[in-house]
């Protein structure tokens, strides 16, 4: 036990240590170390229970986890000397350790880093490469070596991932200095630790280029080259080749060491390395034009949804009563005990984008009643801060979170794989460089609006919250819309709560803001509003002025009776609708006949327009009661419109899709060799197609676009597997040479056209099922048509020319 008030030093940038005046500290047992660990790796903030049990057990906690976690808590204060509870605080639902930044290796990394930096940003880089380099002296080996559950191995990694970017930034600086032989062989150890990491493998070909080896940077090129074909198929980086270029045409011999006080950017203009990234130029735009296309497609849905016709449904909100969000010290970055005792945020839809602004880690989260207007406030504020962006904000995108499972996807990952669904560009490598869409979550460039974390399932509600504070605990914007019931619940469940979030509660709309959105559009001398706005004055807590709490149900009755012939007055009735449910079955009911009316779409992408459909409002109503069901039935709220048919029976699927080509196939059969060929034919392929469309899942839809450019290399690759397929199937049938030929070279470009279907253009375009289904059925046509041109030349030729019998010996 250590004496209280003993200084120590705590080290997690290796295997954990803590170090006394009087030598190391050791530990109970492996649990009082993964706690211990915990808390260190979000030093002076609190660590919910949640977050401690999954990085204590690496299956599945016993019953009595939090117990345990506690006895362990117990035993580290009095193992460092803490009776008085200062070093390890309980605070609300977690615990939380106090740390000096000279107590914690971690802190003074962070810091190192951070002064390294600064200093190369003013142009001093000898500086920052003493600053960095000191700052990774710290380092004793892996982070946290020896401590394997999932969830600090997760944690490690991203800290081993940092050491490595900062290794990465002292040689650029060292190699803008001039000292290019001083990396060199720490680069080799680097490489050889990471044969698939570019950054490095181009930072140590610019080295050995510049100290004369050109024949070593040009072996290691080679090298990687052969390593990423062989583990991933794929070349190098247009960056990595760009140098290797510039190698070979001897562009990059050094000019004299860099002055010491120029900047970056301007000492040494060759020596930029690449990144695994795209180059600031390409993701620039990338963020640019993906600002572009979310704010057409949010303003369309705008309109769509009349929220200027002429103003939204007024929204008031302010900070939650509720026990769910952080101290108002935490959320204000101030130390504990520091600040207000309860945060004190409240405004409307005119100011949110300001208010969300002045939270220091502009984290939000919006509770609400249903149809309290969560969804509205996540558009609004998505559209308030694409048109006043801030220089370096972050691109806000709005997406909703029903189909996030946190047991299975990490946030970032989802986020970047939503973002290539949404906006099918950014997967183009050409324009935006190699995973844009991850490289625009992983550096911040994006803020997740995050709508409906309740309409994930009820049981993943707890470790969506956790995971969410996890991924955003370093300060990075969120936001985030749930019921406030559900919301709460999950909360109080475990305790897990966004920690540096404030959190506000929508409130119910006034008496008197309903009649002015009710009556905003009246016309000058209509009165048949009248009636309603007198009950809603006369009795503000009766059904009516009840059902007419919600933004949803306001706005419902004015779209129900937005027709000059109807009656609004009905709704006064204490006969048809005696208390509030009755009010809002009515006005549901008068929803769709009232807006299944011809209405021009806005142009929300770059396409062609297409005159909309009109549908008749009874068979609208039997194609959502349709999906509603099918929804339900599937236990989610994420409707994937190219998986519909699985509504129908297997069996079914596999008759109407696998018997007409089967019947082509039987038709072929009976033309080349008559009836019994005709019938195996078809027998076959009838029952073949029925099983695999029975029994197999068809994969989601493609999206493609034709793009020649950059495909040269795969195009070669997969002609020369249909070339031999071809050859291959000619030989089997003892064809003629030329004929031979013929056939491979038409089953090389069968094969090989389909490098030509790349993912869209850019950025700029917004995914729509139109254009989802345009380009999976351009995908289609695509692949039908190579099959047809080469089996079906194969064919032909069989029967136009029958093999011939041998020639007669006499």
């Amino acid at each position: 036990m250590v004496r209280e008030g003993t200084w120590m030093d705590f080290c997690v940038l290796g295997p954990l240590e803590i170090w006394t005046a009087g030598g190391r500290l050791s530990l109970p047992g492996t649990r009082h170390q993964r706690v211990l660990a915990t808390l260190l790796l979000t030093p002076n903030a609190v660590v919910p229970m949640a977050r401690l049990i999954e990085a204590t057990w690496e299956g599945e906690p016993p019953a009595t986890a939090t117990k345990q976690v506690q006895n362990c808590v117990s035993a580290l204060r009095e193992r460092l000397g803490d009776p008085e509870q200062r070093l390890i605080v309980t605070d609300g639902p977690g615990y939380r350790i106090t740390v000096a930044d000279d107590q914690l290796d971690l802190l003074r990394f962070t810091k190192g880093l951070a002064d390294a930096k600064r200093f190369a940003e003013q142009g001093a880089l000898r500086d920052g490469v003493r600053e960095i380099r000191t700052a990774l002296k710290l380092w004793r080996g892996p982070a946290l070596d020896g401590l394997d559950t999932p969830a600090l191995v997760s944690r490690a990694a991203r800290l081993d991932e940092q050491r490595l970017d900062a290794f990465e930034s002292c040689v650029d600086w060292q190699i803008a200095l001039g000292q290019h032989r001083e990396v060199v062989d720490e680069l080799a150890e680097v490489v050889a630790e990471h044969p698939l990491r570019e950054r490095p493998h181009a930072q140590l070909m610019l080295a050995l280029d510049r100290s004369g080896r050109q024949a070593d940077a040009l072996k290691v090129f080679q090298r990687l080259r052969t390593d990423l074909a062989e583990d991933l198929g794929i070349d190098p980086g247009p960056d990595v080749r760009d140098l290797h270029e510039r190698i070979l045409r001897g562009e990059n011999r050094p000019s004299g060491a860099a002055p010491d006080t120029a900047a970056p950017d301007t000492a040494a203009p060759d020596t930029a390395t690449p990144d695994t990234s795209a180059p600031p130029d390409e993701l620039d735009r990338a963020a640019k034009e993906l600002a572009a296309a979310i704010t057409r497609q949010w303003t369309a849905e705008a309109e769509m949804r009349s929220l200027k016709r002429p103003e939204p449904v007024p929204l008031n909100w302010s900070c939650t009563e509720r026990e769910v969000a952080a101290a108002a010290s935490t959320v204000l970055g101030a130390r504990p005990g520091e600040g207000p005792d309860r945060l004190v945020l409240s405004g409307d839809l005119t100011d949110v984008v300001a208010k969300f602004r002045q939270v220091p880690a502009r984290q939000l989260v919006v509770l609400g009643e249903p149809g309290a207007g969560k969804s509205v406030l996540a558009i609004l504020l998505t559209l308030g801060l694409l048109a006043d962006p801030r220089p370096g904000e972050p691109v806000p995108v709005l997406l909703p979170l029903a189909s996030w499972n946190p047991h299975r996807e990490h946030l970032h990952t989802w986020l970047a794989r939503k973002l290539v669904e949404e906006y099918p560009g950014l997967a183009n490598t050409a324009a935006y460089g190699e995973d844009a869409s991850l490289r625009l979550v992983l550096e911040g460039r994006i803020i997740p609006v995050l709508d409906g974390l309740d309409e994930t399932p009820p049981g993943l509600h707890t470790a969506a919250i956790d995971a969410l504070d996890q991924a955003v605990g370093a300060g990075r914007p969120l936001v985030v819309t749930c019921r406030s019931a559900e919301y709460e619940l999950a909360v109080r469940q475990t305790g897990a709560f966004l920690t540096r979030a404030a959190v506000v509660e929508i409130e119910p709309v006034e008496i008197e803001d309903t009649i002015d959105f009710l009556t905003a559009r009246r016309r000058s001398g209509e009165t048949r509003w009248d009636p309603l706005v007198r009950r809603l004055r006369r009795e503000p807590t009766g059904p009516l002025a009840q059902a007419l709490r919600t933004p949803l149900m306001v706005d419902l009755a004015r779209t129900a009776y937005a027709n000059p012939a109807t009656d609004p007055g009905e709704l006064c009735d204490p006969t048809r609708f005696p208390d509030r449910a009755s009010v809002e079955r009515h006005l549901l009911d008068s929803y769709l006949p009232a807006v299944y009316t011809r209405k021009p779409t806005p142009p929300a992408q770059l396409a062609r327009p297409h005159p909309p459909r009109d549908y008749d409002p009874a068979q609208a109503e039997r194609w959502l009661t349709f999906l509603a069901r099918r929804l339900e039935r599937e236990r989610t709220r994420d409707l994937a419109w190219w998986q519909l048919d699985r509504a129908v029976p297997r069996l079914v699927v596999g008759l109407y899709l696998g018997l007409p080509p089967a019947g082509l196939f039987a038709l072929t059969g009976w033309l080349a060799a008559g009836p019994v060929i005709g019938a195996i034919y078809g027998g076959s392929f009838a029952i073949a197609g029925c099983v695999t469309h029975s029994v197999g899942r068809r994969p989601g839809p493609l999206r493609v676009e034709p793009r020649f450019a950059g495909t040269a290399g795969r195009f070669a690759r997969r002609f020369a597997v249909g070339e031999a397929a071809g050859v291959c199937l000619g030989l089997g049938w003892s064809l003629p040479t030329w004929v031979i030929s013929l056939l491979a070279l038409v089953f090389g470009l069968a094969v090989g056209v389909h490098v030509w279907l790349g993912t869209p253009l850019d950025a700029n375009r917004v995914s729509s099922p139109e254009t989802v289904l345009r380009h999976d059925r351009a995908a289609a046509l695509s692949f039908t048509l190579s099959f047809m041109v080469s089996l079906g030349l194969f064919t032909v030729w069989l029967w136009r020319s029958p093999p011939q019998s041998p020639p007669s010996k006499y």
